[in-house]
């Protein structure tokens, strides 16, 4: 079974190519994505089987979802892997995307102390932000305008507190930076932060300071972390490799693919949930 299934993905392979029609010099495809699918390793993980498949190289700039959306726009990538739907939304609307493609999901967690000084363990996410609130506790904000920082200032509006408020707050701490740093930092200073599952989890692996912290509320449907992948314009764009952009969307929600990515695990856990084919997404 392993082998047919070997030849069925080497067939398939072929023929993408073959009806996308990607000539030999054009073997570069450049992708934005976020700092959290470089973090977990999943390109990684997926690049090699996409080259030796396809034949074309990946190659990827990971930033926040606001800067990937912006490379975009400046045409400098060929097409993007977020996590930010609102955002996404606006950059198809405005003519810079083609098309927007669920790929997976995971889940954003808050975290922090595990004595939990501001009790919100358990709590509904948004009765959380706002006990964090009231009593003024550190909180590391991401503050790079990343999908995960679009994420958690949603959250705050939701409840009740205006973002503009927040800078004002001396318990508000914002790193400019990717999550990875953003964790360490709310390690450090025995603060609360929102991450993505996958991050925190490779975080773990990772750091020695993870044991300073621990996920305290998660579940909430508000939580849900969807990636999805968008094709760069080349009607803005004319230098847009499309036909590779393409072939690789169609390459990443094929089945076999979809299975290989709810198989990257860490500690046995999945850190994304494959849901190309789902019917509806946000």
């Amino acid at each position: 079974m392993k082998r047919a299934s070997v030849v069925l993905v080497l067939i398939y392979s072929l023929w993408l190519v073959s009806v996308f029609g990607v000539e030999a010099g054009d073997r570069i495809l450049r992708l934005a994505t976020t700092t959290s699918t470089d973090n977990t390793g999943l390109l990684d993980y997926l690049a090699p089987f996409f080259e030796k498949q396809t034949g074309i190289k990946l190659q990827w700039v990971a930033v926040g979802t606001g800067k990937a959306l912006k490379l975009g726009q400046n045409c400098d990538v060929d097409l993007l892997l977020v996590h930010a739907p609102p955002a996404e939304k606006a950059f198809i609307a405005r003519g810079y995307g083609l098309e927007r493609r669920p790929i997976m999901y995971n889940d954003f967690v808050l975290v922090g102390p595990p004595a939990d000084p501001a009790g919100i363990r358990g709590l509904p996410v948004i009765e959380a932000f706002r006990r964090l609130a009231a009593k003024g506790t550190r909180f590391v904000s991401r503050g790079d305008n990343s999908g995960t920082h679009q994420k958690e200032l949603s959250l705050w509006q939701a409840a009740g507190i205006a973002p503009a408020q927040l800078e004002r707050k001396p318990w508000y701490l914002q790193t400019g930076q990717g999550m990875m740093i953003t964790l360490l930092i709310a390690a450090e200073k025995g603060a609360y932060t929102l991450t993505d599952r996958g991050t925190f989890l490779k975080f773990k692996a990772n750091h020695k300071l993870a044991q300073r912290l621990a996920i305290l509320v998660e579940g909430d449907p508000a939580l849900r972390n969807q990636y999805s992948v968008i094709l760069v314009n080349p009607a803005r764009c004319p230098n847009v490799k499309a036909k590779q952009a393409r072939l690789f969307v169609e390459w990443l929600t094929s089945p076999e693919i979809q299975r290989k990515i709810g198989e990257f695990k860490l500690f046995g856990q999945p850190l994304f949930i494959p849901n190309a084919h789902e019917k509806t997404g946000p």
